[in-house]
């Protein structure tokens, strides 16, 4: 198949048969129009050009002829010539049927052209013909023209294909000035709009504000104006786009800026658009599709004058008619705008937004859209062309999120990835980035304080950045709250969370109630008390008894995750509490065994008093039998006090449930004479088999509290214990030398009687810290004498003034739980403010008390109507006295993390302490003593996860501020040495299961089957998407208000991943 010749193309006129020969004589034909056969190679080689001749006649088919040559396999060059003869030709006289001619070829080719070449040359005709033939063109592109092409299409062209946009476009050019463009532009403002109001593509749409930029004549006016901006953002909304390619995304990309960027200029030029075009995006964000609205439409916002935005966003909070729900759905919506690229000024209406619903309380849609979005946000971060904007909007969501560590605790485990990846972008943004992200992240590390477990990653990846100081953190806090009655918000919006992997149940926090939390966790970790409270009948105690009843019954056979203890707070609380402030953990203690064994020892009387008067005996003072909070709790000492004026000593003895242990002054040194213990190196193995050996000196390294296992371990049962000896338990040395009197002063008289009668504690640290001071040296100086002097001088009765005395403290009673407070709370004169003593203090795992066995002589002067005898007198039956040394086992610790009883957070440290001997609680083996790898928990308001002993131990060598506070220690083999003989083992099932009441037992089966469908409920929505309308059965039962309480749980989550997906998912 030869190519065709150029002068062999024919003039032929329309309809008739083109069967062309070739002119060189060489005798080919033409079987079609693109092609010869049999044409020589000479005729070939020498082509010719067609030229026109200027007449009429010749033009005639011009049209023909270039739609021949176009559909011809003609070389391109030749292609070109003959169009550039045919241009040159335009500039000539033509009669309108030959221009009305060219007009068709040309838009034939522009619309139907299936190559650019085509298209092209459609185009560089068209101009032609229509600038020099203005009349002819203006007759031929008339309205009732475009109209079709819109309406109809055009051949093969549906109406929707940008090509008819852009063939108008082109033509508007040509005749925009003339009269006949006012009907034109009429009906392109009619079209556009209808075509707009069928949700065109990304193409079409910026198409069309490709055309109404260039020629604004076709925006429609008037009321159509701004209709046409409510349909485009419609339109917008629809935009979707899911191809990964990157020159398919920018494209894409630029057609929705040629769209936006039409809305910015019709606003430019009618203000009166702004606000229809926002609430018609809002209808867009805020109702509920299958896909959602494109993302697209935030560069519509980008373009909205910031000055409008307060005024805006006070109306749409403001207005009754829109619902929590569409509110939530568009602020959800607007959040996945963070993922545009380049969008401007996103981050400012995402955030005036989440202020504006603050203002106006709606606090269940900002914390909802911030738990289920923030994860999005964080992910945001490791994009640099879409970091700003999620940085503000991160910031603003964690400074505002005070009520609750769980939108923290989301990205906790991906704050290290983070911190690594701008690491490695080595540029001084990235240095930026993180030093913002670091003062953010110790902020929120400083308002939740008191999560070791998770913070400890997180401290580690942020070593090398300072940390800001307190006044910066407090004043960023106060300024992002949503609001400062942080308890209002607690049990506003419950989530249902996972059930902890450890089987434990979480207390919600209600408000700074943290400091109730750790403490009902810590009871309800003494198993003795707690199997004893839980077989109580409703007679034998009163109201709060039974509350507490309930309390652990449900943390013990509950389904749900966290228990929400509203009805408790209510009914225990210190009358001088103040709802919602932080209060001090062990005053909540004390008051709390008081009231308790107030209670029952007001119910013991009455009880007792009835049944005199039924059996008409005579009623008696004394109520026999000791209280469930003295059997448990309650032990025994004797404060003496000798005036060194008369040498008299006075005896008083109390009933203590807690030891309150001060710290030395910093002048008295702690140093251990008499001890055989160096904490860094003396040791003592005790393996399985309980053979004793020595080991080589060595220093030990504290481990992470992280670094910990996780389950019991299988290995055999083998430890390293140090083991501390001090005073009457090490004969052979001196007397210690940090006692509150220098010993070799023989005015002080205590201090010369025998070691037996000041037997000190001792204390097996199973995993030691670096610290300068022990439990038991906190204990041995409470227990050493004390010089009453100057303004603190004791007053006499015998002098009957006030003289100089020493004062000394022995335990005679050993309570079956024995709790420790440490004295870390004073008040500053100086400053006048709160301090806390930040000292580290060891804690030992197995602890040795002394409690003296009073001598009958000795007992019969304290329970005297005046217990007081000289000094001498006491001395001859002190020498029979003997001292026993009472073993405990810790088992729980509470912590205070912060500077100040005013502020801060606790949580606690506890494991189930059941001794073998005692008939209660699992059957498990434990051996006869403490073991460091038994299994910890950290309890943490709703959150409960494993730890270790050590984690208890080196909690403060990571976290400055998180310092042990509240010991409770159970005393080993308790029930052989428990002098009082009581016990608790009545009415406990087999495997230490407690026999509960039936009233109980159907309350907790019914709550669990209500937890069960507001689980099925959840499921099938989205998560805690509206709170519980009712009140959890168990609670029902002692709430006054039948609508107290919510069910369920709000607890922190513990981190989570992260979708960093490609850049396409990143934008779409």
């Amino acid at each position: 198949m030869g190519r065709a010749c150029a002068h062999a193309l024919p003039l032929v006129p329309l309809g008739q048969s083109l069967s062309p020969r070739c002119r060189s004589g060489c005798g080919a034909t033409a079987d079609n129009i693109s092609s010869f056969s049999g044409c020589k190679t000479e005729c070939q080689l020498n082509l010719q050009p067609l030229s026109f001749k200027a007449t009429p006649e010749g033009f005639k088919d011009m049209d023909k002829i270039l739609e021949a040559v176009m559909l011809s396999q003609h070389p391109t060059s030749v292609k070109h010539s003959l169009v550039r003869h045919i241009l040159e030709a335009a500039k000539k006289p033509l009669d309108s049927k030959q221009c009305w001619a060219m007009f068709e070829l040309s838009t034939k080719l522009i619309l139907l052209g299936d190559t650019k070449f085509k298209k092209d040359v459609g185009k560089e005709v068209l101009e032609a013909f229509a600038q020099n033939h203005t009349a002819e063109f203006e007759s031929f592109f008339n309205a009732k023209f475009i109209l079709k092409l819109l309406q109809d299409g055009y051949g093969t062209l549906s109406i929707r294909s940008v090509g008819i946009l852009e063939y108008i476009r082109l033509g508007l050019k040509y005749i925009q000035d003339k009269p006949p463009a006012d009907e034109i532009f009429q009906v392109l403002q009619i079209e556009i709009l209808r075509i707009v109001c069928e949700r065109p593509g990304s193409k079409v749409c910026a198409s069309i504000s490709k055309l109404l930029v260039e020629f604004p004549r076709c925006i429609p006016s008037g009321k159509f104006q701004v209709v046409f901006c409510q349909q485009l953002v419609r339109s917008i909304g629809q935009f979707q786009f899911s191809s990964e390619e990157e020159d398919e995304i920018v494209e894409f990309l630029d057609q929705v800026n040629k769209v936006s960027d039409l809305l910015q200029r019709i606003w430019r030029t009618r203000t009166a658009a702004i606000i229809p075009s926002l609430r018609e995006l809002f209808t867009v964000i805020s109702s509920e599709g299958s896909e959602g609205p494109s993302n697209a439409l935030a560069t519509v916002v980008q373009y909205v004058p910031l000055e409008l935005m307060d005024g805006v966003i006070r109306n749409l909070t403001n207005d009754d008619s829109i619902t929590d729900k569409e509110l939530m759905t568009a602020l959800t919506n607007m959040v996945d705008w963070l993922s545009w690229p380049l969008a401007r000024n996103i981050d400012k209406w995402i955030i005036g937004l989440l202020k504006g619903l603050a203002a106006v309380k709606k606090f269940s849609i900002l914390i909802e859209v911030t738990l289920s979005k923030i994860e999005q946000v964080f992910s945001r971060l490791f994009y640099p062309i879409v970091r700003a904007g999620a940085l503000d909007v991160l910031k603003y969501m964690l400074l505002s999120f005070q009520h609750s560590p769980e939108a923290f605790h989301v990205l906790v485990s991906d704050i290290p990835k983070l911190f690594v990846s701008l690491s490695k972008e080595e540029s001084n943004s990235g240095t930026s980035w993180l030093q913002q992200l670091s003062e953010l992240v110790h902020c929120m590390i400083f308002r939740f304080s008191g999560f070791p477990d998770l913070y400890e990653p997180v401290i580690e990846a942020l070593k090398d950045f300072p940390i800001p100081n307190e006044e910066k953190i407090k004043h960023l806090l106060s300024q992002n709250a949503w609001t400062s009655q942080k308890n209002a918000l607690a049990p506003l919006y419950p989530r249902l969370a996972t059930k902890s992997d450890t089987g434990r149940i979480g207390l919600a926090n209600l408000g700074n109630t943290c400091y109730m939390n750790s403490i009902i966790q810590a009871l309800f970790t003494a198993s003795d008390f707690r199997h004893a409270v839980m077989i109580l009948k409703e007679s034998d105690s009163q109201s709060l008894m039974m509350k507490l009843q309930w309390l652990f019954a449900f943390l013990e056979h509950s389904q749900r995750p966290a228990i929400f203890p509203s009805s408790f707070l209510k009914a225990s609380s210190p009358p001088w509490f103040n709802p919602g402030a932080q209060q001090d953990c062990s005053e909540y203690l004390k008051y709390l065994l008081d009231r308790l064994h107030e209670e029952e020892k007001t119910g013991k009387r009455i009880s007792h008093r009835l049944k005199c008067t039924c059996n008409g005996s005579h009623i008696e003072d004394h109520v026999p039998g000791k209280t469930l909070i003295e059997r448990m709790f309650g032990g025994k000492m004797v404060t003496k006090i000798h005036c060194h004026c008369c040498h008299n000593v006075s005896f008083r003895e109390e009933v203590f449930t807690d030891l309150s242990l001060a710290f030395p002054p910093p002048c008295k040194a702690l140093q251990r004479s008499g001890s055989s213990y160096d904490c860094n190196i003396s040791m003592e193995i005790i393996g399985s088999d309980n053979l004793a050996s020595q080991v080589k000196p060595q220093h030990k390294t504290s481990k992470s509290p992280i670094k910990q296992k996780q389950a019991k371990s299988k290995e055999p049962s083998i430890r390293v214990v140090p083991f501390e000896i001090l005073g009457a338990h090490a004969k052979e040395k001196e007397d210690p030398s940090y006692s509150r009197l220098m010993r070799d002063d023989n005015s002080y008289l205590f201090s010369s009687i025998p070691k037996n009668d000041f037997a000190m504690a001792t204390g097996e640290k199973a995993l030691d810290s670096a610290s300068s001071r022990s439990v038991s040296d906190l204990i041995n100086y409470f227990l050493s004498p004390e010089l009453l002097s100057g303004d603190n001088r004791y007053y006499c009765d015998k002098c009957t003034s006030l003289q100089e005395a020493e004062k000394v403290v022995e335990l005679t009673g050993s309570p079956l739980y024995l709790i420790l407070t440490l004295l870390r709370f004073s008040f500053d004169l100086p400053t006048k403010r709160r301090k806390k003593i930040l000292d580290n203090v060891s804690i030992p795992l197995v602890l040795k008390i002394p409690i003296r066995i009073i001598a009958e002589k000795e007992e019969q002067i304290i329970n005297a109507e005046k217990p007081v005898c000289h000094l001498r007198n006491w001395k001859r039956f002190t020498e029979d006295a003997t001292c026993l040394s009472i073993t405990y086992d810790l088992f729980c610790v509470v912590v205070h993390s912060g500077i100040s009883s005013e502020s801060g957070h606790y949580y606690c440290y506890g494991r189930e302490n059941v001794d073998v001997n005692s008939g209660i609680g699992p059957r498990v083996s434990l051996e006869s003593e403490s073991r460091a790898d038994d299994q910890w928990y950290l309890y943490n308001d709703t959150r409960v996860s494993f730890s270790s002993f050590e984690s208890v131990s080196n909690v403060t060598n990571y976290f400055p501020k998180d310092t042990a506070y509240v010991l409770f220690y159970r005393q080993r083999g308790a029930r052989h040495t428990c002098l009082d003989g009581e016990h608790i083992l009545a009415s406990v099932r087999l495997h230490g299961e407690a026999a509960l009441s039936k009233e109980l037992m159907e309350s907790i089966s019914k709550d669990n089957i209500q937890y069960l469908q507001e689980e099925e409920k959840e499921a099938r929505k989205r998560s805690g998407s509206t709170p519980p309308s009712t009140t959890p059965i168990w609670w029902r039962r002692f709430d006054d208000d039948e609508n107290g309480g919510p069910s369920g749980s709000c607890g922190p989550a513990a981190g989570g991943g992260s979708d960093l997906g490609s850049f396409g998912r990143l934008i779409f």
